[in-house]
C-alpha cells in the first residue's frame, strides 16, 4: 500500500529531476548557480552594489525554474511566457554585461570586483544563449499556426 502512495514532497522530487535534465531546466539550473557565485563574489568586494544585478536575475530565475518545472506556465494562459521569459534572459544578459566589464576594467586591486565581473560576463553569455534559444522557440511555435480551409477566395 505504502508503494501506491506518493507523498507530494516526492512527486516534487521527481518532477525536479526531470526538469533538470531538460535543456531549459539546466540553462536555468546553471544561470541560478552563476548569480549565486556572482553574489558571493560582490559581497566579498569592496563595492558591494553591483550584486543587485545579481540577486535579481537569481530570483527571476527561481521564479521561472519553479514555474516550469511544476508546469504552472501551461495553467496560466493569461500570460505568454515565452516572451515573458525571452525579455527576462534578453535584459539579464545586458545587465550582466554591462555591469560586469565596468567591474572588470574598474577593479583593479579588488580581486573579487574582477572575479565577480568574470563569472558576470559568463553569465551575460549564458543569459543570451538562453535568449536566444527562446527566441528560436517563438519562432518555431510562431509558424504552426492553423491554415485557413476556406476555397472561396
Amino acid at each position: 500500500m505504502a508503494d501506491t502512495d506518493a507523498s507530494p514532497a516526492a512527486n516534487c522530487v521527481e518532477k525536479l529531476k526531470t526538469y533538470v535534465r531538460t535543456r531549459k531546466g539546466t540553462i536555468l539550473a546553471a544561470e541560478i548557480l552563476l548569480s549565486f557565485i556572482i553574489i558571493i563574489c560582490y559581497a566579498a568586494s569592496l563595492y558591494g552594489g553591483y550584486s543587485a544585478v545579481a540577486i535579481f536575475e537569481m530570483i527571476f530565475a527561481i521564479v521561472f525554474f519553479v514555474l516550469f518545472m511544476m508546469d504552472l506556465d501551461k495553467q496560466l494562459q493569461f500570460i505568454n511566457w515565452l516572451w515573458t521569459d525571452l525579455f527576462r534572459a534578453g535584459i539579464g544578459a545586458l545587465l550582466y554585461i554591462i555591469t560586469s566589464l565596468i567591474c572588470v576594467i574598474g577593479g583593479a586591486g579588488d580581486g573579487a570586483r574582477i572575479a565577480g565581473g568574470v563569472f558576470g560576463l559568463i553569465a551575460g553569455i549564458l543569459f543570451g544563449y538562453d535568449a536566444y534559444t527562446v527566441f528560436l522557440d517563438i519562432k518555431s511555435t510562431r509558424g504552426h499556426t492553423a491554415a485557413s480551409t476556406d476555397d472561396r477566395v
